[in-house]
């Protein structure tokens, strides 16, 4: 059974989360603030964190980059906040979405069901090894590795399956909203900001310069290309 973290100071929201994702088959541990969601994770194994941004001690933001440091897990980020603003930041320091409150619990349930299939391909390793490559650029999608000139590089589910789609598609412009479709399986409503949050944290992993990417390229006006490029 997996185990997901649900952060929130409101109670009530909490209970609410864990009846609808108890019905799911998941386990739900609480926490109210970011110090209890932090003690949590060293004591827990969880596979996914739904955390609140505004809350006492520790807020979800702080509490995210904490999170960050030693851990790829899906976070999804529920808040008062909507804002483009709000949500930007909380995509820049590493969750994986961000659902607005008041929210529907089951559409919830259907991010966490999207992020928890993306989280247990990229956890499970096969033997044979299917390699995607552009020069430096290495991607084994059995073993859900990445690598930049045999370098190891560590990205978010999401990261991951944005870089694949470009990378298995070598020289293919991408639009944001075919991106959006293709990895969150929704209609692209306002997804510019979130692609661009994530294709900008790509970029700061893969690239020397990612001011001047050699691998992640934009077409201004299109979209979004992985240059073909001869391995080496």
């Amino acid at each position: 059974m997996n185990n997901i973290l649900v952060c929130d100071d409101d109670t009530a929201i909490v209970d609410s989360i864990e009846i609808y994702l108890q019905q799911e088959g998941y386990h739900v541990i609480k926490a109210y603030d970011g110090v209890q969601a932090l003690e949590v994770l060293h004591k827990e194994e969880i596979q996914l964190v739904i955390i609140d941004v505004m809350m006492p001690r520790l807020d979800g933001i702080r509490a995210i980059l904490k999170i960050r440091e030693e851990s790829n897990m899906p976070i999804i980020v529920l808040s008062a906040k909507t804002a483009d603003s709000d949500k930007i930041l909380g995509l820049n320091v590493g969750a994986d979405d961000y659902v607005s409150k008041p929210f529907n619990p089951l559409a919830l349930v259907a991010r966490v069901n999207s992020q928890m299939r993306r989280y247990t391909k990229l956890g499970n390793a096969a033997e044979s090894s299917k390699v995607f490559q552009s020069g430096g650029l290495a991607i084994n999608d059995d073993l859900k590795s990445v690598s930049v000139d045999g370098e190891a590089v560590r990205l978010t589910p999401i990261e991951y399956n944005i870089l694949l789609l470009l990378v298995k598609n070598q020289g293919k412009v991408f639009s944001i909203n075919q991106i959006y479709e293709n990895i969150w399986n929704e209609e692209a409503i306002g997804a510019d900001n979130t692609v661009a949050v994530h294709i900008r944290h790509i970029r700061e992993k893969i690239e020397i310069n990612p001011k001047d990417p050699q691998y992640l390229k934009v077409v201004w006006g299109v979209g979004y290309k992985i240059e073909k490029i001869e391995p080496r």
